[in-house]
């Protein structure tokens, strides 16, 4: 190939591209004065692969097609080049040749400063191939997330050196490389990467510590010294858009940023204590609302009632549970399942944690009297078909949520009680009429988040009959081999009749045994039978043995039956349910 031969001419010659529509291309391009491949992307008449292949046959430089592993990477390699930079510049040195050169991918062959630096960076000839943007992007997300990330402030004289913690995220792009922001930034990140809920940054006598909830247990993770107490609290509320001099008063604020390639909203919450202003920050992967009914946990006959649970035109849906059994997240899922043009969603939360698409969200404000109840008093001039209220807190939500699914609206709610059949004595104790409770509800979801057994590492054992009696189960029944498990997916091995896994600890799951949380679910469908107790103002207990009689899962039942099926362990069954009514 002649080595002048121009882009356009390769383009028309080898890529289909239209000799007219070249020569209006080329007329534009005098007039707009960028180059021929940005307009023509521009104007949408090459794709960037076009491109970039016009661009390997003109310079002589090769188009790499397949997906370098982020595993294969050097990372003593990338060490030397900042991720901010490596992203800016869309270029990432990948591994050694043999004959002492460095293979490095870019996107823009005429930048040839930016291959003068890396040469001089690595200070080794480099081959470089082409790739496109994208492709480098989620590169660089995945390598640099292999990366060692561990700063300590442990000590005034700490010296912190170019491998440190520094702008691993996506969005976390700070220029100033001061130790307190690569320290925040690095406790962000691990945080997003160990699947974290929640880092609380806690002032003790001597030391900062930093804790962070996996699966619904803490583990601490940092420590600083003290003296960097101000400056640490100064910077999370600096990105959170909090107020640097309230030092007396709680505050509240968010922060959004996007790590390796996820959507993450962090809700920040500050408070004064006795040792100096203490901080939590829960984190909301915005890929989990993306989560189905289908999904969380529930068996099959739960899943069944609850997808007929929330089809229906009107009545209401409560879903009960302490904080953190994942409440928010079957409800979202529920709107998730039913959400079409054809319905007029509203939803009144505290706080609004993910936003959905094609439903209008409303955050109370205490401040103004945004209340749950005066929220939901607004709503019915809105002419909705579903409504979901946070929490029903008090009588006169209770009331207005009953009259509402009385008025032919479907209402979802959530509400604090230890199992689902005392949700109906909580609120009469709250100064419902038993009639209108009676009516108006639909079913009643208790649930509690298990943690999963890790696959990787769970190890089989024969349980005793002491265990398998312990969670309500028959054991002859089991050992025969004659209880059968829940449908799982095929990533969990079942256990052979009579035996069961338990967790033992890996580097995939940090060591714990576990890695990740499902739910167990306790469905109370409201019949006749149900309604005429709950009347009489019978107490909770023999509602529910009413119930089971009818074909009730205990949450402690649930869960066994996910431990036969080798999602979970007993112990962490027995851990999070209590033991069931006689």
């Amino acid at each position: 190939m002649p080595q002048h031969e121009l882009l356009g001419e390769i383009l028309v010659n080898n890529y289909g591209l239209d000799p007219f529509e070249m020569r209006r291309v080329l007329e534009k391009q005098v007039e707009e004065k960028i180059r021929l491949g940005e307009l023509l992307l521009k104007e949408k008449k090459i794709t960037e692969k076009d491109l970039l292949m016009a661009l390997s046959v003109q310079q002589h430089i090769a188009f790499r097609s397949d997906d370098p592993k982020p595993e294969d990477v050097d990372l003593s390699l990338i060490e030397l080049i900042p991720i901010n930079y490596a992203k800016q510049n869309k270029v990432l040195p990948l591994w050694d040749n043999k004959d002492g050169s460095v293979d490095v991918v870019i996107n823009d062959p005429s930048s040839w400063w930016i291959i003068d630096d890396i040469s001089s960076r690595l200070r080794r000839r480099i081959v470089v191939s082409l790739m496109e943007a994208q492709r480098i992007t989620d590169l660089i997300n995945k390598t640099y997330t292999r990366r060692v990330t561990t700063v300590d402030l442990g000590n005034e004289n700490d010296e912190f050196t170019d491998g440190d913690v520094e702008d691993l995220a996506d969005n976390i792009d700070i220029k100033d490389e001061a130790p307190i922001i690569r320290w925040v930034n690095a406790i962000i990140y691990n945080a997003a990467k160990e699947r974290a809920s929640d880092i609380h940054v806690e002032p003790g006598d001597r030391q900062v510590v930093v804790r962070y909830r996996i699966d619904g247990v803490l583990y601490e993770t940092k420590h600083a010294d003290k003296n960097y107490l101000s400056a640490i609290v100064a910077r999370i509320k600096i990105m959170s858009g909090l107020d640097i001099a309230e030092k007396r008063l709680p505050q509240d604020g968010r922060i959004r940023r996007k790590i390796a390639g996820r959507d993450i909203d962090f809700r920040v919450a500050t408070i004064p204590t006795a040792r100096g202003e203490r901080i939590t920050i829960r984190l909301l992967d915005q890929s989990s609302i993306l989560l189905g009914l289908g999904d969380i946990g529930f068996a099959p006959r739960e899943l069944n009632f609850m997808e007929e649970l929330i089809v229906r035109p009107h009545g209401i849906i409560l879903v009960t549970g302490p904080t953190g059994s994942g409440k928010t997240t079957t409800l979202y899922a529920s709107l998730n399942k039913i959400n079409s043009p054809e319905l007029n969603i509203l939803t009144i939360e505290d706080p609004v944690e993910y936003q959905l698409e094609g439903i209008s969200q409303v955050q109370v404000n205490p401040k103004i009297h945004l209340t749950f109840a005066a929220g939901l008093r607004s709503f019915l001039r809105h002419d909705p078909d579903v409504i979901m209220v946070g929490e029903i807190r008090d009588l006169e939500t209770a009331e207005i949520a009953i009259q509402a699914s009385l008025t032919g609206h479907l209402v979802l709610s959530t509400i604090h009680t230890n199992d689902s059949a005392g949700a109906l004595t909580r609120l009469v104790d709250m100064g419902v009429e038993p009639f209108l409770v009676a009516s108006s509800l639909n079913g009643i979801l208790a649930q509690r988040l298990v943690r999963r057994l890790c696959p990787v590492c769970k190890e089989e054992y024969e349980p005793t009959a002491e265990e398998i009696l312990d969670v309500g189960l028959d054991p002859g029944e089991f050992f025969a081999g004659m209880l059968q498990g829940y449908p799982v997916k095929p990533t969990f091995k079942k256990p052979t009749p009579g035996r069961l896994f338990r967790a033992k600890g890996c580097s995939s799951c940090l060591n714990t045994g576990y890695q990740g949380r499902t739910g167990i679910y306790e469905l109370l469908m409201m019949d006749d039978d149900v309604r005429a107790l709950s009347m009489k103002k019978i107490d909770a207990n023999q509602i529910k043995k009413l119930a089971m009689t009818k074909g009730l899962k205990s949450l402690r039942q649930d869960g066994a039956f996910k431990a036969i099926s080798g999602i979970t362990s007993l112990s962490e069954i027995m851990l999070v349910t209590a033991e069931d009514i006689a």
